[in-house]
């Protein structure tokens, strides 16, 4: 999953287009309506919906969101009585939070809105495949080869997966490509695995791809995928290739190979505990005679792993 940084939002009624995370686009579309959390909490009564202001103060604050029906029904309302787009607000909430057992048994698992930067993309397209099994795969290895072109842009990113089921019956994995200039892939193939449903949103360059695997997994079975990403030809310039990962992995090896044309005078390994907290470079990697520079570890934690390379 590639991640880039982004223009910081604009202000004012015109910032909502811009707001990725439900709270931001809630707290944008009531400064522009210039109501009180008061007058909202009436207006939602009047309408027979019970909702604390305490509640209303904590969804536009990002402290928490709403997910249960009774809530979902309230957030329908706020978009007709803040006179927003059908959907605005319920498209950003993306798929729900990991609940029960799966959250309790994932020590350290973030969510999407931590370690991505295009979160509410991620997930309106994860809400419309209806990724029902997040969380519920361990990972064991991640093994991703990143080919920069002779005009310095990104050629393919080939991925393959191991997985541990956690529980039977678990038989699909969404991925996500990223990539911040919304230069979506024109390519993707998979291996022992099928493509099921595929969604984009152009605007933000996501693209998020349903595999499904050869049969229903039994719990602790281990299942292997394979799948790329490509662009035919003129890809998007690009400088770093970084990984989001929501879940600890056992191993993590990265490769990046790059033509004999176009070599960078510098690579460094990065890593980001939240999208929100600059990369740190950890450490300056060697290029190879074969033009390549990879990072491999072990235990990795949730977070944004990544290289990234100067050209001059």
């Amino acid at each position: 999953m590639v991640t880039r940084t982004r223009t910081a939002p604009g202000h004012g009624q015109s910032g909502l287009q811009y707001a990725d995370s439900f709270g931001e686009a809630l707290r944008t579309a009531i400064r522009a309506r210039g109501l009180s959390l008061d007058r909202l909490h009436a207006r939602l009564a009047e309408r027979g919906i019970r909702v604390s202001v305490a509640s209303l103060s904590n969804w536009q604050r990002g402290r928490c969101r709403p997910e249960r029906a009774h809530s979902l029904h309230a957030v329908r309302a706020l978009e007709q009585i803040l006179g927003m787009p059908q959907e605005s607000l319920v498209a950003r909430l993306g798929p729900p939070r990991p609940r029960g057992r799966w959250a309790r048994h994932v020590p350290g698992a973030l969510s999407y809105l931590d370690v991505s930067p295009v979160h509410g993309s991620v997930g309106r397209l994860l809400g419309q495949i209806e990724h029902t099994a997040d969380g519920q795969l361990e990972w064991l290895s991640c093994h991703e080869r990143f080919q920069v072109g002779p005009d310095r842009e990104e050629r393919s990113v080939h991925t393959r997966l191991v997985f541990r089921a956690r529980a039977d019956g678990i038989d699909r994995h969404v991925v996500v490509h990223h990539n911040e200039l919304g230069r979506l892939p024109d390519t993707h193939h998979c291996a022992y695995c099928r493509t099921g449903r595929v969604r984009t949103d152009p605007d933000a360059g996501v693209t998020a791809v349903e595999l499904l695997f050869e049969r229903p997994l039994q719990r602790r079975e281990t299942y292997v995928v394979e799948y790329e990403f490509g662009y035919r030809e003129g890809g998007p310039p690009t400088d770093f290739y970084q990984r989001w990962f929501r879940f600890p992995a056992h191993h993590y090896l990265l490769q990046v190979q790059f033509d004999p044309a176009a070599l960078p005078i510098r690579c460094y390994r990065n890593w980001q505990p939240n999208a929100s907290t600059p990369a740190n470079d950890l450490t300056e990697l060697r290029l190879t005679n074969w033009h390549t520079v990879h990072l491999a570890d072990t235990l990795i934690r949730p977070g944004v792993h990544g290289i990234r390379w100067e050209w001059n």
